[in-house]
This record gives structure tokens, sequence and C-alpha cells, in this order.
């Protein structure tokens, strides 16, 4: 039976939001006829705008819950939020206790909560299904599992519905340029400003536009534009687009760059590849002091045991 409401449950991160798209695509179109909605974080609301697959984007108010006061505010607003939005089918991508307790709210009599098998914080109660993820490493194939559990192919090809954006206020598209995402919210996964400077200076004299956010000062070099803490996600995207080559540590911008481009070079400190690097084959990894594409045997990893390495490597991709 078709469901006349569908609701996403899938608030955060940036990254796990990229990585839900194609999921989300599949659904609405094969149920067209349905009208799907999906909540999610205010900061990364923008990711959804202009979605051909969403028809309504709801704001968790998640600032609201911080602290002891946040959290007994929480319940009392979750059944009013269920109050307002009944849906016939709640998917929880998000596998928490609080996704889960608002899926419960918000199931429609007679509805259907979905879920993933390895949700934590006791989130599987409140789930009528749950998609077996079992041995599925990485985050788009497990969010992918929760499709093929209500019964919908997901053979490809994949969409990832990412706004066009708009190109930064002053930013000259030419000359060609390679867009550096050095630094990272995660701990031990950012590049140090040394690395950064290697890397610029190694590619000179071509351009390399510095996006992202971050505290860190940066030299200012002759061939490269500075635009750390002065982008939105949509400028963003837009940059990336244009890009002659994306590096980018692990970060959810660098899954918008998974999305949106196959010229892209992921760096891994500790984080593993398999789960969280890019998706996209074609997508470039750096780990361990190997270059290697994503699902590409070890045995074929080139040696690169520096940044100065990856930056010559990036030149050769040009």
């Amino acid at each position: 039976m078709t469901p006349r409401e569908i609701l996403i449950i899938k608030p955060s991160s940036l990254g796990d939001v990229v990585h839900t798209l194609p999921a989300v695509a599949l659904i609405k179109k094969h149920w067209p006829e349905s009208r799907l909605r999906w909540l999610v974080n205010p900061e990364w609301a923008p990711l959804l705008e202009g979605n051909p697959y969403v028809d309504e984007v709801l704001i968790f108010p998640r600032q609201k819950f911080r602290g002891l006061r946040g959290i007994l505010r929480f319940p009392s607003w979750a059944r009013d939020f269920g109050r307002e939005v009944q849906a016939d089918l709640v998917l929880d991508f998000q596998c928490l206790f609080r996704s889960g307790f608002i899926a419960r709210q918000c199931c429609a009599p007679g509805g259907g909560i979905v879920g993933l098998s390895d949700a934590r914080e006791g989130a599987g109660f409140f789930y009528h299904q749950k998609a077996n993820v079992t041995g599925i490493a990485h985050a788009v194939d497990r969010y992918l599992a929760l499709v093929s559990a209500l019964g919908i192919s997901t053979a490809p090809p994949l969409e990832w519905p990412l706004p066009a954006g708009q190109a930064p206020a002053g930013f000259q598209e030419a000359p060609p340029y390679i867009l550096l995402h050095p630094f990272s919210r995660g701990v031990g996964k950012s590049l140090s400003t040394a690395d950064v400077a290697t890397f610029c200076r190694t590619v000179a004299p071509v351009r390399v536009v510095l996006a992202g956010r971050s505290d860190e000062t940066v030299s200012a070099l002759e061939n490269v534009e500075n635009l750390l803490n002065r982008t939105t996600l949509a400028e963003l995207a837009w940059l990336i687009r244009r890009a002659a080559f994306v590096v980018s540590v692990d970060s959810g911008p660098m899954h918008i760059a998974a999305a949106l481009t196959s010229r892209l070079l992921s760096i891994h400190t500790w984080s593993d590849p398999a789960k969280v690097g890019p998706y996209r084959p074609e997508a470039w990894v750096w780990k361990d002091g190997r270059l290697l594409q994503h699902g590409e045997a070890a045995h074929s990893a080139r040696p690169a045991k520096d940044i100065g390495d990856v930056a010559r490597f990036v030149r050769t991709q040009l």
C-alpha cells in the first residue's frame, strides 16, 4: 500500500545528511504520490533546498534541547510535534533515542516505523521493522539497506540532489583552481598549517582556493585565495562543482565533494575510508602513506609519504 505521508528523520550530521540523499530519492521515486517530509537540523537545511524528492523540510530545533533543561523540554516538544506531523511511514535514519522517540510520536495509527538493526540508545524499541545492516560498512550502503527493507530496488545509478549554489561574492572562476578543504572539527583529522603551506607551495603556480571553517591562521601565499569562514554551504557546492580538483580531509564537505565530482582526493589520518571515505569509486584516498582509489586493492596503492607527495600527485591529475 502506498503511504500518504512519509517522514524522514535524519537531523545531522552534514556528511550523514549527504549520505541519506540517494536513499530518499529512491523512496520518493518509488512512491511519487506520497508526501515526503524531512526533519533536519537548521544548519543543514540548505542542503535540501530545491530537492525534487522532498516535499517539505521540517526543522529540528536542536539548540533548545541542550543541557538538563533541554533534556526535560524535549519530550513535550516531541509530543507537540507529533500531533502536528503524522505519517503513515516513519523512517529513522538517525537511530538514536531522540529520533526513535520522535518517530513514535509521529507515527499515525496503523502506520509503521522502520530503522536500522544497530540502532543505539534503545531506539530500536520504537521500531516496527529493522533493516539488517550487519556487515555493511559504508554509511550510504547502510541507508540503502533501509530502502531495500521496504521492498524498493536500490539498483544504480544513485542520485545526489544537492543545490546548485552560487558563487561567493567577488569570486572569479578563472584561472582554474584546486579547492583545498584542510580543516575538520573531528579530533586529529585536520592538516597542520605547515602542511597547508607545503601543499600550496608544491602545486604553485596552480591557484589554490582554501574553503571550510577554522580558527587557524594560514600564511598568505601568492597562489592562494583564502575563503576560510567566508562561504555558505550553497557557495561551497558551487566551488566544488567548478574546481579542477578537490582535496579534503575527512569531513562533511568531503562527502559533498564526493557526491558532486570524481575529481577528489580524501585525506584520512585515523578514520576508516571503507566506512567514511568518499563513496564514489573514482575518488582517491590518502591514508598510511599510500594513495589509492576508493575500493582499490591495497597492493595497487601508490606510495605518498607526506603532503608534498600528495601535492605532486594532484598536479598530475590536472
